[in-house]
């Protein structure tokens, strides 16, 4: 992967992770600072610049993710790797991987396929909350999450 220090760290998906210098290691994701290992990787559209979602990453889902190009995150209520789309199809292509300046976050820029949200959103982040505290649904369903999952309970 192309590695930049310029803004954050950047990953350009395209070759398997080659041998960092320190600088570049410096720059990795610090697992240590998460809580159980775990850090906040966002996944925004990479062509729209959208934000589709808030998962979980541990050291071994970021790897697979740089390994395979796909989206692998941890479920926290599964204790295991969650690899997006591996129920539902609605997978996410990654183009690039940043991590923050304190390299406690991780921003994922990827290629969505179908809804993001396992409630059948494009994104996540369908509510609003309105100036006098009321919360209202600003998007439709792509997707009915019954016929995606079996039941909304099941994420992918």
């Amino acid at each position: 992967m192309g590695r930049s220090d310029s803004v954050g760290c950047v990953y350009n998906r395209g070759m398997t992770t080659p041998k960092t210098t320190e600088t570049e290691t410096a720059a990795m994701p610090n697992f240590d600072a998460g809580a159980n290992g775990l850090l906040p990787a966002i996944a925004q559209d990479a062509q729209s610049g959208r934000v589709l979602m808030m998962a979980w990453m541990n050291a071994e889902a970021f790897e697979e993710t740089l390994q395979t190009g796909q989206a692998t995150y941890y479920s926290r209520s599964r204790g295991k790797l969650w690899r997006k789309g591996e129920t539902s199809g609605h997978r996410q292509r990654v183009r690039e991987v940043r991590i923050d300046c304190d390299a406690d976050a991780i921003l994922l820029k990827v290629d969505q396929v179908g809804a993001a949200c396992h409630e059948g959103f494009a994104s996540c982040f369908f509510r609003v909350v309105d100036s006098d505290g009321g919360v209202r649904e600003v998007e439709k369903r792509l997707v009915d999450p019954a016929e995606v999952y079996g039941d909304a309970s099941r994420k992918s």
